[in-house]
């Protein structure tokens, strides 16, 4: 019975990694060809300075924009069934609630694809809980792994922990402090739509980018580690 229990266990840890990481690849990948393939009106090609993600996946604006969008939330989505069936895994209610905030903040992803900033509204919802819940992942990552001495992934992956919740809760705070690093120090994520006066180097895109991009690394590293744990 014992037997049974832990094959059935180590089938659900595998494809718990698989669809996590078939998700992590197909957000990549999508987001590398919509890079390489994109082109503004005057010929330049994609700028991280002061292009946001956004304008990626805007209709109208970006004839690949499906590859992107596309690319977000079915990746999106398969990361939210790797969370689900990690969770059947889980005994800390620290790493269930790392579990629970990281899959919000796939959901959120796949949500940004599923509704490019022509659907305003619901594009920055999507982008805003993204990175809160990214940050609250992080968090409950950290505390999992204190309260948790016997689970010690690689420094590498506890110190792009700590870059991803710096990285996006810059994304969420700096408008707080009131630098006018936009007008009106507006949120960031209300600042997604294409604006041809903005300058060439544009927090709101800065942030964005680097937000994600550590996120990305992150997640990678995590899912591979809770992959080993388990087995």
């Amino acid at each position: 019975m014992e037997t049974m229990l832990v094959d059935k266990q180590t089938k659900v840890s595998k494809l718990a990694f698989r669809f996590g990481a078939l998700g992590i690849f197909g957000q990549l990948l999508g987001l590398a060809l919509s890079i390489a393939m994109f082109e503004q009106f005057d010929g330049k090609g994609f700028n991280f300075l002061n292009h946001t993600l956004s304008e990626l996946g805007s209709y109208g604006h970006f004839q690949y924009a499906v590859v992107l969008n596309g690319g977000l939330f079915f990746g999106g989505l398969c990361v939210v069934l790797s969370c689900l069936l990690s969770m059947q895994l889980t005994g800390s209610p620290w790493r269930l609630c790392f579990f629970i905030c990281f899959g919000l903040s796939f959901l959120s992803l796949s949500a940004m694809g599923l509704f490019p900033v022509n659907v305003y509204h619901l594009h920055i919802i999507a982008i805003k809980y993204f990175f809160v819940c990214g940050c609250l992942s992080a968090l409950f990552y950290g505390v999992y792994l204190l309260r948790t001495p016997a689970s010690q992934p690689s420094f590498f992956t506890k110190v792009t922990a700590v870059m991803a919740f710096i990285m996006m809760g810059a994304f969420i705070v700096l408008p707080w402090f009131e630098l006018e690093l936009t007008e009106g120090n507006r949120a960031f994520y209300t600042e997604m739509l294409v604006d041809p006066l903005r300058p060439e180097i544009w927090w709101p895109a800065i942030t964005q980018w680097a937000g994600l991009a550590t996120f990305l690394l992150w997640s990678a590293l995590v899912i591979n580690s809770f992959s080993t744990e388990n087995h």
